[in-house]
């Protein structure tokens, strides 16, 4: 039974013939060479135009025959020699730091892609220099210590600096991994945290593509370079995307996936094939995949494999053989390889003809990446092919160059260092000119040919003729004009009788924002298919949503004043239903300032539970890589969504947000801000915070003469909106600080005598309407005064607060303690704090240390739950009545409220019943 019975044959003898055809190729050449025939003739299907699906697999041999291979354009000596210093120089500067200091780092991982980034570097990686834009390179984490070698040759990085690897803590050292923050002026992408490089890099390519089409800049001639390795493609954010990149054509994308066939602790396919499982992964996603597998040894073996039985045996053999055969002598090789029991007559006199000499390179060292004229093939395949994405599956040895204790050893990743012996025979190796003496019982020096080098006179002319150094990162962009003042004073003036939700009030700031003639274009919504649930779809007829195809369909609501538009220059990216996507979008946005020169104004918007509980390293990435922007948790707080229940009820994500190192500050006596978050009960509140936001991030103070001196400010904004309907108020005159401090008092307790019980009320978010209904309880039932507070951010409370210690502790301030804002605006308020909020209370919990009163929190610990509103409020305890209770006991602490006072108030509200 064949799936193709169903559909109609209009010539069943022509098709027995061609069936009775293979049957006899079967017969006469055996179905090896069946295969091979079927093979040939789907290729030939393809180049005469005819549809086929594609094969999932190739054969195990490289994509490009070798008479196919153009000719390498460089000086072949000149580079070797460069590539050589650099290979030095990378295993100096990680055995001294381990040698001094035992501070780690990788050896094996650049000795394996050394020729991957030197023809890259060579011939195709282009400089910002020529347009600002150049390529973008998301390189190996752990092949860092080359690119700095490189560097070094250069002279763009000093020996002195060098030897300051992993020692950044006196201001001058180099950071372990690629990481913007720490070394702004030179890498663009933080690439250590496995799986985000990949992902990162496809919406970067993509987000290049979007400027180009909405005419903010040209940048056609931009490639964006991703450097994996083929453990890290496990991670399940390396392939997150692939399809987004065939299905939008990023033809300006390559992957180049270094297949040294290890990982950490091991082989990465130990029974199976690495090389084989990603290539049948990419081309099913639609990627054109190139392999570089074996180098110019194996040419002359595969052009005697006249029966094809070697190539098949190099598809048999799983990678922790192949890794085995790296490291074993000959006749080992000549016995397991060829000679194995049932093995093909033809393979064992293949391997019969072999001498001792030529296995051990060819099965020892002989891979495609360690040869720059493979390597410049399958690169050129890659940036000459249009209408994909390309992955190049390169094959190299791990610890290449390195000696026989590092090549191909499962523990090589954890080697950290050489031995004397050892930097001899790698000197040898690379013929540099380095006496013995310098290579006695001390520290390993580092080598360098000279500033007058040829060595370094090529590099230079090369870097030059491609568009300058890299990797480099420059900040050139110009501020953006300040938006009229028309949209804030909208939230300012507040809604009347009209209830709306924070969610909506962000929503219609940013629609007027988008209309502003400087700025409008310049924002770049980011919405993970949840526009509608915001309140969105208003945008979807005016700023449309981006596709590089257009709209090829008629929309089923074409005939509704909101119908779904999508174009070539939309606005909005509606990434789908995927968080981390999305994360990988706005991070290309937020970082456009840098890498493009050309600021753009990103928001992300999406369910605050699945925004940073699953995405916090990127989050983390996203602060290294100095983006700027606003994340918009829409539909916040743990008892706001109604009948939504425990995965949708958010009451931690302000917790984790405080985490994020995502602002220097450049006071010396400060070290770091976490993340400027905040939670605003008001419109007017979120419009004070948008305006400050913006004057931060994007305005004139935002792009110093310096662009990380005191005048930069790399920060990004979290705010968390709700979709609980309320009427919105006007905004009280003189609050604009408080709100961006932290804290303010909105209603002070009135009508009351002066003797009183009096106590604080302070809240955030939609909790602080639940503090003015206990406000009033309190009032009227028990003649208690409370003062209600809002306070938008309690983690710039906290983060001005350890500014203060620091700067006391330091002594920045001689003379003069610095009094945090939290303790200076509650000094005097009479009575005990209560916070609520509808986050768990570690939340507000933060500022507790620095409150002179007495302090007690309210909060929604514990996992949410379906129900409405109210009931889940009074499950948690911070419903009006609750507040209330709680605010009596703590007045009964003090003596200032008897007990059976609280008992009578928690049975009229019914608190714990």
């Amino acid at each position: 039974m064949s799936q193709l019975d169903q559909l109609p044959d209009r010539d069943p003898a022509e098709v027995a013939e061609w069936l009775e055809s293979l049957d006899a190729a079967v017969r006469t050449g055996g179905p090896h060479r069946a295969a091979y025939l079927l093979r040939r003739m789907a290729e030939h299907a393809a180049r005469t135009g005819v549809d086929l699906p594609r094969l999932p697999e190739t054969p195990y041999v490289n994509t490009i025959p070798t008479a196919e291979e153009p000719d390498h354009p460089g000086d072949a000596d000149l580079e070797r020699r460069v590539t050589a210093w650099n290979r030095w120089n990378a295993a100096v500067m990680v055995s001294r730091g381990n040698q001094r200091a035992g501070l780690g780092g990788h050896i094996a991982t650049y000795a394996s892609a050394a020729w991957l980034y030197e023809t890259g570097f060579q011939h195709f990686f282009r400089g910002k220099e020529a347009d600002g834009s150049g390529d973008q390179l998301f390189l190996q984490g752990h092949a860092s210590p080359g690119v700095y070698a490189r560097a070094f040759l250069e002279g763009r990085i000093g020996a002195d600096r060098l030897d300051r690897f992993r020692q950044e803590a006196g201001g001058d050292g180099l950071p372990s991994y690629p990481h913007p923050r720490r070394l702004p002026w030179f890498w663009e992408f933080p690439t250590v945290s496995m799986g985000l490089g990949p992902l990162s890099a496809i919406y970067q390519a993509r987000f290049n593509r979007y400027l180009e089409h909405r005419g903010i800049k040209d940048t056609s001639r931009s490639r964006v370079w991703a450097f994996l390795g083929d453990g890290e493609m496990d991670e399940p954010e390396s392939t997150a995307a692939l399809a987004l990149a065939a299905r939008e054509r990023l033809d300006n994308l390559t992957f180049v996936v270094n297949c040294n066939l290890q990982r950490l602790d091991g082989p990465v396919r130990p029974n199976f094939k690495i090389v084989q499982e990603l290539e049948a992964q990419f081309r099913a996603a639609g990627w054109h995949v190139v392999k570089a597998l074996w180098g110019a040894a194996w040419d002359g073996v595969l052009a005697r494999d006249t029966t094809g039985a070697l190539v098949r045996r190099l598809g048999e053999v799983p990678d922790a053989q192949f890794q085995t055969y790296a490291t074993r002598d000959a006749g080992y090789v000549r016995d397991h390889f060829f000679g194995f029991s049932g093995s093909d007559p033809a393979l064992r006199a293949l391997g019969a003809e072999l001498g001792d000499a030529e296995l051990l390179e060819l099965f020892g060292a002989s891979r495609a990446g360690h040869e720059p004229r493979k390597v410049y093939a399958a690169y050129r395949a890659a940036v000459e092919h249009r209408g994909a994405p390309t992955v190049v599956l390169v094959q190299t040895v791990k610890g290449h160059t390195l000696g026989p204790g590092f090549a191909s050893r499962n523990a090589n990743h954890q080697m950290k260092k050489l031995t004397g012996e050892e930097f001899r025979a790698l000197r040898d190796l690379l013929e540099l000119p380095i006496p013995d003496r310098d290579l006695g019982g001390g520290l390993p020096p580092y080598a360098h040919p000279g500033e007058d080098s040829p060595e370094v006179r090529y590099l230079r002319e090369r870097r030059a003729a491609l568009g300058g150094p890299a990797p480099a990162r420059r900040v050139t962009a110009a501020a953006l004009p300040e938006p009229g003042p028309r949209p804030f004073e909208a939230l300012a003036k507040g809604s009347g009788n009209q209830e709306i939700a924070t969610t909506m009030a962000f929503v219609r700031l940013v629609k007027d924002l988008m209309r502003e003639e400087g700025t409008g274009r310049r924002w770049v919504p980011v919405v993970p298919d949840e526009a509608r649930t915001f309140g969105m779809e208003s945008l979807f007829p005016s700023a449309g949503l981006y596709s590089p195809s257009g709209q090829t369909y008629d929309p089923v609501d074409r005939d509704q004043l909101l119908y779904y538009r999508e174009a070539r220059d939309g606005q909005i990216l509606n990434e789908g239903i995927t968080e981390a996507g999305s994360l990988a979008s706005f991070t290309a946005a937020a970082t456009s300032y840098a890498t493009h020169g050309e600021p753009v104004i990103p928001f992300y918007i999406f369910y605050s539970m699945f925004g940073w509980q699953r995405t916090a390293d990127q989050f983390w990435a996203l602060a290294d890589q100095l983006g700027r922007g606003f994340i918009i948790g829409a539909t916040a707080g743990r008892t706001t969504m109604t009948g939504e229940g425990l995965q949708h009820a958010d009451g931690h994500s302000h917790l984790i947000a405080s985490t994020n190192p995502a602002a220097v500050a450049y006071d010396p006596a400060v070290a770091y801000d976490p993340a400027v978050a905040y939670d605003p009960a008001f419109a007017y509140e979120v419009g004070v915070i948008v305006r400050e936001g913006l004057r931060r991030m994007f305005g004139p103070d935002a792009f110093g003469s310096d662009a990380f001196g005191p005048d930069s400010e790399n920060v990004f904004y979290y705010l968390t909106v709700y979709n609980e309907p309320k009427a919105q108020p006007p905004m009280p005159p003189g609050v604009e600080e408080g709100i961006l401090k932290g804290l303010y008092r909105y209603r002070e307790a009135d009508g009351l005598p002066a003797e009183a019980p009096r106590l604080q009320l302070l809240s955030s978010g939609t909790a602080v309407h639940w503090a003015l209904d206990a406000q009033r309880l309190l009032a009227d039932d028990w003649g208690v005064a409370a003062d209600v507070w809002s306070a938008p951010s309690w983690t710039e409370l906290r983060r001005d607060a350890l500014a203060c210690d620091a700067a006391r502790l330091r002594g920045a301030v001689p003379g003069e303690d610095r009094i945090p804002y939290i303790t200076r605006a509650l000094h005097g308020a009479p009575g005990p704090v209560l916070a609520v909020s509808d986050w768990m209370r570690a939340v507000p919990d933060q500022i507790a240390p620095w409150v002179e009163q007495d302090w007690t929190s309210l909060g929604t610990d514990g996992f949410g739950l379906s129900d409405t509103r109210e009931a889940a409020r009074r499950h948690f305890g911070v419903d009006p009545g609750s507040i209330a209770v709680a605010a009596l006991d703590a007045l009964r602490r003090r003596g200032e409220v008897k007990p059976e006072t609280v008992r009578e108030a928690a049975e009229r509200y019914g608190v714990g019943s």
